[in-house]
């Protein structure tokens, strides 16, 4: 029979001062307090109207959260989700029905992230590199392909799908696309091999290789699932307000970033949980909304965004060197190279 292992006070303590405990925590601080200071904050019409604003980042956090566990990083997934709102309002003009736009839009990003991860896998690019260029690059076909325009008047139903929320629910169907999502994408990373793999690349590439592990084919399925699930956002997006837009999603890219980052992904790899980041993203899209409702500016909001992105990279860093330091104390040090 095991002994029964007590935890010391320093080690629970250690397990509650978690980056993804701090932000949850922080989480219900932000809804608790939002709750108490405006009054329209938690009714169901506005966690409705919240829940469906964040749809589409919280959607393509997911994947993003796989690429920065393995190492990695897609800064290209705003633009192909305009790059998909530009081909859905462009077939859509071309009497294409939505049942035809929605696959083709799913192969494009495909393409899209095949592009990406061959340029990092095969020709050993760096992906932050390549996909600051990707960026550029699609952004640029949206525009060729629609222009300035916008193409509006989709079906009723198609909106609806993307707007309505599941009955007796705050829940909008997207989110709730997201939440199954989400709960696949745990099992994935935490619970299967091909999670452990991911990890294993983030934290020592080199040795995930010699291990056994296809190191390039895992990181090209990535890249290629995160423009899948870009494209897929970019045709919610369009449907939700209604307009293809080659502008759409302009600069979302960082709120994602920023999402996963703040939900404790290491950006260096080998570290990081899913519900961290869905308390990343609840975080961001609720702290803005609660923001838009008390009346401020949407430039301080982009720069709450911009502040929780450095603060979310900083602060496990250092709290990893005052960790490193407890460890190793100078005294110490000196002491036993003077022996």
């Amino acid at each position: 029979m095991a002994p029964d292992v007590k935890r010391t006070p320093l080690q629970a303590a250690s397990r509650l001062l978690r980056w993804d405990v701090i932000v949850i925590a922080l989480l219900i601080v932000v809804f608790r307090a939002g709750a108490l200071s405006t009054p329209d904050f938690a009714t169901s019409d506005n966690l409705s109207f919240a829940f469906d604003d964040m749809c589409e980042i919280a959607l393509i956090a997911l994947p993003m959260t796989l690429l920065v566990v393995a190492g990695e990083v897609d800064l290209s997934v705003a633009s192909v989700l305009g790059m998909s709102s530009a081909l859905f309002g462009s077939m859509w003009d071309a009497g294409w029905s939505i049942e035809s736009i929605i696959p083709v839009l799913v192969v494009v990003g495909a393409v899209a992230g095949l592009v990406n991860g061959l340029l990092v896998t095969r020709l050993g690019l760096p992906s932050l590199a390549v996909t600051i260029g990707t960026l550029t690059l699609y952004r640029g076909l949206a525009y060729v392909v629609l222009g300035t325009k916008a193409v509006a008047e989709f079906p009723q139903n198609y909106a609806d799908l993307a707007t309505k929320t599941i009955p007796g629910t705050p829940i909008p169907y997207p989110f709730a696309l997201f939440i199954v999502a989400a709960v696949l994408t745990a099992i994935v990373l935490h619970a299967t091999g091909a999670g452990r793999a991911i990890f294993a690349i983030g934290a020592q590439e080199e040795a995930a290789f010699f291990a056994g592990i296809r190191v390039k084919r895992i990181k090209l399925l990535l890249f290629v699932l995160s423009g899948v699930v870009s494209a897929f956002a970019g045709a919610i997006y369009t449907l939700r307000y209604g307009s293809a837009r080659a502008d759409n999603g302009l600069g979302m890219e960082l709120a994602v970033i920023a999402a996963v980052l703040l939900g404790g992904v290491d950006f260096d790899g080998g570290r990081g949980t899913l519900a961290g980041v869905v308390a990343g993203v609840l975080l961001i899209g609720l702290l803005r909304n609660l923001l838009m409702l008390r009346d401020v500016a949407t430039e301080i909001q982009s720069i709450v965004t911009g502040l929780l992105l450095i603060v979310s990279v900083l602060t496990p860093r250092i709290a990893a060197g005052v960790r490193e330091m407890r460890r190793h104390p100078r005294g110490s040090i000196s002491a036993s190279s003077n022996n």
